[in-house]
């Protein structure tokens, strides 16, 4: 089975609380960061993670992280990614965005291009030129900080304070 770099997000203050319910769980490999905790796991962790968590927000799966000084580069690096490992043919996929001390700026224009990047790459994997849309919604993320661009779907909906 396949394992992603998860992430799960936390309030300011709380990831050594986050990263102790990892351990509980049988989580080792951690790396504590500002506001999340970032370990490995299968699809089976995304539920699980989800289920047992009490103090995260979110458990998200971490695409990829990279440089990006040009939408150009932002879009090649983008598509570069597995998407199709992920996304099924009709997936919908919002794209949510956020630029903090960056190049790249404009929000809107780098959630765009990330879409178009996404569509690029399941347009080579299902050969179609038109996507429906109308299947399991995935929000993605694109997190632009300091030039680093950080991709992640979200596997918690509503979030998990909230459940």
């Amino acid at each position: 089975m396949k394992e992603w770099d998860l992430i799960a997000t936390a309030t300011f203050g709380l990831e050594a609380v986050v990263a102790r319910e990892l351990r509980n769980l049988g989580y080792d490999d951690l790396k504590v960061e500002n506001s999340r905790v970032i370990f490995k796991g299968t699809a089976a962790d995304v539920c699980r993670t989800n289920l047992w968590l009490r103090s995260a927000d979110r458990v998200l799966i971490r695409m990829g992280e990279f440089k990006a000084l040009s939408f150009e580069e932002l879009f090649e690096k983008t598509k570069a990614l597995p998407w199709d490992e992920l996304l099924p043919e009709d997936a919908e996929f919002p794209v949510k965005g956020k630029s903090v001390k960056s190049k790249l700026f404009s929000v809107s224009d780098c959630q765009a291009i990330v879409k178009k990047a996404i569509v690029e790459k399941l347009k080579e994997k299902y050969k179609k030129s038109w996507f429906e849309e109308n299947g399991p919604r995935y929000v993605l993320e694109v997190g632009i900080l300091k030039d680093v661009v950080t991709l992640t779907v979200d596997t918690s909906g509503a979030g998990l304070h909230k459940i």
